[in-house]
């Protein structure tokens, strides 16, 4: 019995990809096992060394196969290897395959030197996967690969002129040792030499396998006796030609192997590597916009070709962003415009098309989405050009667009969620302004009503000195009223960005002067002091709001502070910025609090002087207005005691023309 998980719906089915005419039946049974299991379904390519030299109609139905197995609602998998068996059995491991469905073909493949069929290494290599071999018809079971010879044999201007000049050294080091007295076998051994060189500093095996044989030519031609002719009249001289031929083609096939391997080994690096860098520039990326432009700097890295980017909008494509590789060779404009449609089919259907795909299959440019599930949040066209991406572009591409798709999917959520938490926060602002609006208004207007009361229906009862009493109070409230209204009224327009600035070139000590001409008149219990500079000094602001600032400073200090107290206004100026400080000699304000006084309706845990409730929109609206004009505003310590309240403004120079 297979050792399985104990999960419902756990079942994951491995269908294997081959070149082969048979490879579609396959895929077909392997869905709908995957329908009747509702499992999951993979496929996957294992792909050797010998796929470089694969036919084209072999790489075609590869390519056709590997489609088909997409439309069946496989996810398709390509790992490079030597071993088919391990490769097919490790990815079965790490990926939780529980059934594996291969061709018949596969199984009976068999070497003249009897060696495990891929069907008993699986067997032994995965022994707690069900293996299910489907049969196939005799004709399609003889399938074989076919190599493209010509693609071995295609000429090279470099690879000619390597092998010819190896050839030429290891026959001089030949002459050399045959001088010396050297025996032949050493002589052998510089051909051999000669002949590894050249596997492995040529790109075509044929270039090898020809030096092959003609190592063995001069060696016969200027090494065996008689000298200079083709003819050898030792019995012996055969066997060592054939070893020598041997021994040359072994060597020359080795380093062939070796340089698929380690083209292989670099593929995979680079895979990694890309995929690492592209994982680690989305994380970094901090918007929607960068997301896609670093997305599409790794295609074009991967793929060197130009490629096009439709953002989705609210389920449209947005306009797109066209990256070229070349900046002389740009995309083709109208192109793209003729194509748009093929884009928004893409969107619709969530499935690629365009060229080299079974949809708009005369497109100039392939289309996919970038997704996660059914969610789009992209379509990337790809300058094909009549050049098909390869396996291995394909894989890695994949898996960049599915890293793209996950990251825009999380920008999304974040932003959502940062959406809805300033939603949230504005729902409890405008909560907390109404409770206290309704509890700050009650106390001023019960006031105004009693002593309006008061005064008509006992107004004859009071004396002078009380009627003046009650309309000071009522002035008063109505003043604290209007106040409210007007700091209520101008933080809301600037929170919102409603309230226009009409900044002019003012001089700072008429706003001082402006400002403390507005001073309710109950602060002249207070002492205030204003010491400016000699010189003038000019500020682009917006006067209005500045005065409205040093206003609800100076209030500020004089609700907290009792009568008597002294407040001053000090100007200093630093670089490009004047700083203007409003200080009190009151209690002063702890350091946990300094923080929180420019917040929306926090009024502290210190009474004001007339115990009227603060309702805290005052700083907050110094705050907005001091960091509309590009300044900045805090509180410190006033020594021994107190409060200094200071904001910047910037200067406005004076150009004196002579």
């Amino acid at each position: 019995m297979n050792l399985r998980n104990c999960d419902e719906n756990n079942e994951h089915i491995l269908v294997c990809l081959s070149s082969a005419p048979s490879n579609k039946k396959i895929i077909k049974t392997a869905a709908k096992m995957t329908e009747a299991f509702n499992a999951a379904f993979t496929a996957i390519y294992i792909e050797t060394p010998d796929f470089s030299v694969s036919s084209e109609p072999d790489k075609n139905r590869l390519r056709e196969n590997m489609k088909f197995a997409r439309k069946m609602g496989a996810n398709v998998e390509t790992v490079c290897g030597d071993d088919i068996a391990y490769q097919i059995a490790e990815f079965a491991r790490l990926s939780g395959v529980t059934k594996i469905v291969i061709g018949k073909s596969a199984v009976l493949k068999r070497h003249f030197i009897r060696k495990p069929t891929l069907i008993e290494q699986l067997i032994e290599l995965a022994p707690n996967v069900d293996i299910h071999i489907i049969p196939d018809s005799a004709k399609i079971t003889a399938y074989k690969p076919k190599h493209n010879p010509l693609q071995e044999i295609s000429f090279s201007v470099y690879d000619l002129i390597i092998s010819v000049s190896f050839l030429i050294i290891a026959t001089l080091i030949g002459y050399l040792f045959s001088r010396l007295g050297f025996t032949e076998a050493n002589i052998i051994t510089v051909y051999i030499l000669a002949v590894l060189l050249i596997s492995i500093l040529t790109k075509h095996r044929i270039y090898s396998l020809i030096s092959s044989i003609v190592s063995v030519i001069l060696f016969n031609f200027f090494f065996t006796a008689p000298h200079f002719t083709l003819r050898a009249y030792s019995s012996g001289y055969p066997a060592t030609f054939a070893i020598m031929f041997i021994s040359a083609f072994i060597s020359s096939t080795l380093a062939i192997k070796l340089k698929s391997q380690a083209k292989q080994s670099a593929q995979a690096a680079f895979r990694t590597k890309i995929l690492f860098d592209t994982n680690q520039l989305l994380q970094k990326a901090d918007s929607k916009d960068s997301i896609i432009d670093e997305t599409a700097n790794q295609l074009i890295k991967l793929l060197g070709r130009s490629i096009v980017i439709y953002p989705v909008e609210n389920n449209v494509l947005a306009r797109p962003v066209i990256y070229d590789i070349d900046e002389n060779k740009p995309l083709n404009r109208d192109l793209i415009k003729a194509e748009k449609n093929i884009a928004k089919w893409v969107l619709e259907h969530n499935h690629h098309a365009g060229a080299s795909t079974e949809n708009f299959i005369s497109a100039k440019e392939m289309y996919l989405s970038i997704r996660v599930n059914d969610n789009v949040y992209g379509v990337v066209g790809i300058d094909i050009n009549g050049k098909p991406l390869d396996l291995f572009e394909n894989s890695v591409m994949l898996s960049i667009l599915g890293e793209c798709g996950l990251t825009l999917e999380n920008e999304k959520n974040a932003r959502e969620k940062e959406e809805a938490a300033i939603l949230a926060k504005n729902e409890q602002l405008r909560s907390n302004l109404l409770r206290s609006i309704s509890h700050d208004l009650r106390t001023p207007l019960t006031s105004i009503s009693g002593n309006a009361d008061n005064l008509l229906s006992n107004g004859d009862a009071f004396s002078d000195e009380e009627k003046k009493q009650i309309y000071k109070d009522i002035y008063d409230d109505s003043i604290w009223l209007i106040n409210l209204v007007e700091n209520l009224l101008s933080i809301t327009r600037i929170e919102d960005k409603q309230a226009k600035l009409n900044f002019s070139s003012e001089i700072i000590d008429e706003i001082i002067s402006e400002a403390l001409n507005h001073i309710n008149k109950r602060n002249a219990k207070h002492h205030i002091n204003v010491y400016g500079s000699d010189e003038i000094t000019l500020v682009n602001v917006d006067a209005r709001l500045i005065v409205q600032v040093i206003i609800n400073i100076v209030d500020n200090a004089v609700k907290y502070t009792p009568d008597g107290s002294e407040i001053t206004i000090s100007t200093k100026r630093k670089d490009n910025m004047l700083y203007i400080s409003i200080a009190d000699n009151g209690k002063g304000i702890p350091d946990e609090e300094k923080e929180k006084v420019f917040d929306m309706f926090y009024a502290g845990a210190t009474k004001i002087a007339d115990s009227r409730r603060s309702i805290g929109l005052g700083l907050a609206l110094c705050k907005s207005i001091i960091s509309a004009h590009g300044g900045e505003i805090f509180v410190s310590d006033n020594k021994p005691h107190g409060a200094i309240f200071t904001f910047s403004l910037p200067i406005k120079e004076i150009d004196i023309n002579e």
